[in-house]
């Protein structure tokens, strides 16, 4: 449930914003589809958050106004780490 959070990193946005600056660039994920690295079990509809392990989700048991990364658009029965597709910007 960290609030810091700005996001999901995506590999193949479809727009980027200051595209001309220098310096290391990740692009972050908006809105739309993104693949999302997730730990344990997901049932499409659950609302994403943080997890201990960075850059991995898990579902959010008790979301905090802003800790809140994306919404699960498929299901993953298993409680091992996985990547699923996830809903940014419309949770």
């Amino acid at each position: 449930n960290d609030t810091r959070v700005a996001g999901i990193v995506t590999t193949n946005p479809a727009y980027v914003l200051n595209e001309e600056q220098s310096g290391t660039k990740v692009c972050i994920a908006l809105v739309g589809r993104v693949p999302c690295k997730v730990i344990g079990r997901v049932k499409k509809g659950d609302l994403l958050t943080t997890s201990n392990i960075p850059g991995h989700a898990i579902v959010a048991i008790n979301p905090t106004l802003g800790s809140i990364i994306g919404k699960s658009l498929v299901d993953k029965l298993n409680g091992e780490t996985g990547i699923i597709e996830v809903a940014v910007g419309r949770a």
